[in-house]
């Protein structure tokens, strides 16, 4: 598993989001609300899509998969002057990420997570740091087509 250290500058996102766990996924639903929407979306900076996870603090210390989190269906903006009814606003602040190529189905996605926190992770010098998790669905996305690509942004920082 090969990761490439980034630093994200701030994000500016317009987009929807649920509450859910692990164990109650609700992607589906998030997104079937989300997509027919994103077209009311008027000061995107391109066509990319972000599916985000907002952990609470300290998420990861005692992981439990019926604990609950936000997650978001977005895309970026250049600045929050027009916000659709029934649609947020999430800042992603700057910070270093860990980012990670998906390659094939999103069903096939749990093996590459199981892969950055089961095995990358510990081994790193690095450990999760509280902000937004997400991952970037650009032209390279083609959903369950094996030949789909998408990035994973995971927030790190230096182990204490």
């Amino acid at each position: 598993m090969e990761a490439h250290i980034k630093i994200l500058t701030e994000k500016k996102l317009i987009g929807k989001h649920i509450s859910m766990s692990f164990m109650e996924n609700k992607t589906f639903q998030l997104w079937s609300g989300f997509m027919p929407r994103r077209k009311e979306i008027k000061n995107m900076t391109d066509n990319t899509l972000y599916s985000l996870e907002v952990f609470s603090k300290n998420h990861f210390d005692n992981f439990d998969p019926s604990q609950d989190f936000q997650k978001w269906a977005a895309v970026e903006v250049r600045d929050f002057d027009s916000v659709p009814d029934e649609m947020e606003t999430l800042v992603i602040p700057t910070g270093i990420y860990a980012v990670f190529l998906h390659k094939g189905s999103q069903t096939e996605a749990h093996t590459t997570y199981h892969e950055i926190f089961a095995e990358w992770l510990p081994k790193s010098g690095y450990t999760v740091d509280d902000r937004p998790h997400f991952a970037v669905m650009d032209e390279r996305y083609k959903k369950d087509d094996p030949s789909s690509e998408e990035e994973i942004w995971i927030p790190i920082k230096n182990r204490d």
